[in-house]
């Protein structure tokens, strides 16, 4: 049972990669945010995480000019999961370069190698994307900080990644058929394992839905949940299947959550049917079967609760905004 496997196959991520940057000290560049990126992106909108991958020297990244910095070195992953507009440099205070104004040009070309600097300390990055369906990622985002950073060189299997993700961004163009897909899936590869290792290094006092996944217990429970969500579950059932009793399952999961199982579930379903009402033409009443509602009325009900509005009006809704984008 592995829910953050269930959650991640759910939002349907798919990477890539659009900057292999050398930079000399001092430099420092101003990066858009996702709403930017995803203006250059020809299919329907999606939730953008952004990513840079270091791989030679040091350097920083902060949120805005001000901001605490937090210090990189070669090794190192950090993931913008909300994708806020960011700084990243190194060495002396800079004038900022603005990115921006080039990515229509990178997205147009494809990945580019860009060199910029003032000639000292070389940084190499690769800086990449991926786009999830933005509806079911809520349940990742509302977990995450602003700023994930993780080291994967000290083990094997990290090393692994970034010595394959190197070779395949390098050798992109002689690659042929095929390379495109290849580091997609690496970049896929690498946002997942940025995860793991940011699971296993939480606090042992921390809560919240990342931590929850890591809890034995809560983590089975969330798994059976997110695999079968149209399975009539109850307090009991799910209990039972995790072997714990009611009672202690829910406190359980109200202590890492701040919520009951069957609210979470609930609000995951309306989540499902949220995004099954904008991506497909399936009726009202086919939605609330697929994701366990016997009743269209009940689905009905519980969807407007959620979402402020009924199904069918929340689906023209979505359709005549993604028009007008």
């Amino acid at each position: 049972m592995d829910v953050l496997s269930e959650v991640l196959k759910a939002v349907k991520l798919d990477g890539a990669v659009f900057f292999n940057g050398e930079f000399s000290s001092p430099w420092c560049t101003r990066e858009p945010d996702s709403h930017t990126m995803g203006s250059f992106f020809p299919s329907s909108p999606k939730h953008v995480f952004i990513f840079h991958l270091v791989t030679e020297g040091q350097g920083y990244v902060r949120l805005k000019e001000g901001a605490r910095a937090v210090p990189l070195q070669a090794g190192d992953v950090v993931i913008l999961p909300h994708g806020d507009a960011h700084l990243m440099g190194n060495g002396p205070p800079v004038t900022p370069i603005d990115s921006g104004p080039h990515l229509k040009e990178v997205f147009a070309e494809g990945r580019i190698l860009s060199q910029l600097g003032g000639g000292g300390e070389t940084t190499k990055l690769v800086c990449g994307y991926l786009t999830c369906e933005p509806q079911l990622s809520q349940v990742l985002l509302a977990g995450l900080p602003t700023i994930i950073k993780v080291h994967i060189r000290d083990s094997p299997s990290g090393q692994w990644i970034e010595d394959t993700f190197r070779y395949s961004v390098d050798h992109a163009e002689a690659s042929g058929p095929g390379g495109a897909a290849a580091i997609a899936k690496l970049s896929e590869l690498l946002f997942v394992e940025t995860l793991r290792r940011y699971i296993a290094q939480l606090p042992q006092t921390q809560t919240g839905w990342f931590a929850g996944v890591r809890d034995p217990d809560v983590g089975k429970a969330l798994a059976l949940l997110h695999k079968q969500p149209a399975h009539p579950w109850t307090i009991a059932s799910l209990a039972n299947e995790v072997g714990l009793s009611r009672s202690v399952l829910a406190e359980r999961f109200r202590h890492y959550l701040s919520d009951t199982p069957m609210g979470y579930l609930t609000r995951w379903r309306l989540q499902l049917a949220a995004q099954v009402l904008t991506s497909t033409s399936k009726s009202v009443a086919e939605v609330a079967g697929e994701v366990g509602y016997e009743s269209e009325p009940s689905f009905n009900r519980a969807f407007k609760r959620e979402f402020g509005v009924p199904p069918a009006r929340f689906r023209n809704q979505a359709r005549s905004s993604q028009r007008k984008t």
